[in-house]
């Protein structure tokens, strides 16, 4: 029986069932005072009607079953779409029914989810001038970011699949995490801090390298520093500047004032009713 199909159990399950009547009711038909075609004709009936009530029981068991195998294979699939109908939580199979649907709501949110984290984790790998690289356990790269692309100056298609050694990152993939990195790439020398760390994807272990550029923070402090310094050199010559200026508007007010005084002599000595004296005269 454990072999045996299930609709074909249900079947064999449901003559067993109605077996015991309709040998009552034919014995009693033949061996009562009946005429023949009386006999064939309710014998045939009685059949008639076992086979389409044990039929009918097992479409009402298998269709539904069928129906939640369906519902199953398309969830498995990555189909949410299926709704079972007559899910009704009272009924046995038809809480079965509800219960996937309920699943096939869940796992539908999930994966919106998650779709919306790898889409903002897409985002956030593009836009960061961080570069990240993720290597499978043959050391060959499974992943890289745009930044990757510019440091490497090919595009990610021609860079998937490359061994470490081919692309130049074998160092990136010794020592210890955090280090120090100076190597020359597509996209110039410079230095690099290496920081790596491992996770398994599938049951295989993979390594994530990521690569932050050193020169361009070093260059940011340089120029910083160089900014400080001009403020405090333009300080200290405003503060130089100061008693000169004062001094130049001082000299400048004293050169206004001359002029003037040189005018009030010379009127003096020129008023009317007196002139001046020679020396000398007699």
């Amino acid at each position: 029986m454990t072999r045996t199909p299930l609709d074909r159990r249900i079947l064999t399950l449901a003559f067993l069932v109605a077996l015991p009547a309709l040998a009552v009711a034919a014995l009693l038909l033949w061996t009562g005072d009946f005429a023949t075609r009386t006999r064939w004709t309710v014998t045939g009936l009685l059949v008639i009607w076992t086979i389409g009530v044990a039929v009918a029981l097992r479409e009402r068991v298998i269709r539904p079953l069928q129906t939640l195998a369906n519902m199953l294979g398309a969830l498995r699939e990555g189909d949410f779409s299926l709704r079972a109908r007559r899910a009704n939580p009272d009924d046995s199979l038809g809480l079965a029914l509800y219960e996937a649907n309920l699943l096939g709501d869940l796992l539908r949110t999930q994966r919106f989810v998650a779709l919306e984290a790898s889409a903002l984790l897409r985002t956030v790998m593009s836009e960061i001038d961080v570069v990240v690289f993720t290597f499978d356990g043959e050391r060959r790269l499974r992943l890289v970011n745009r930044a990757g692309e510019r440091l490497l100056g090919r595009p990610a298609e021609q860079l998937l699949g490359k061994d470490a050694e081919a692309l130049g990152l074998s160092r990136c993939l010794e020592g210890e995490s955090p280090s120090l990195l100076e190597a020359a790439f597509a996209s110039g020398m410079g230095r690099w801090e290496v920081r790596r760390n491992s996770f398994r994807q599938g049951g295989q272990e993979h390594q994530l390298v990521v690569l932050a550029d050193l020169s361009r923070a070093l260059q940011a402090e340089e120029r910083q520093a160089w900014q400080r310094l001009v403020r405090v050199l333009s300080h200290e010559i405003n503060n130089s500047l100061a008693p000169i200026r004062s001094i130049a508007e001082s000299l400048g007010a004293i050169l206004q004032r001359q002029p003037r005084l040189v005018r009030q002599q010379a009127a003096t000595r020129l008023r009317p009713g007196r002139l001046p004296i020679r020396r000398g005269a007699r």
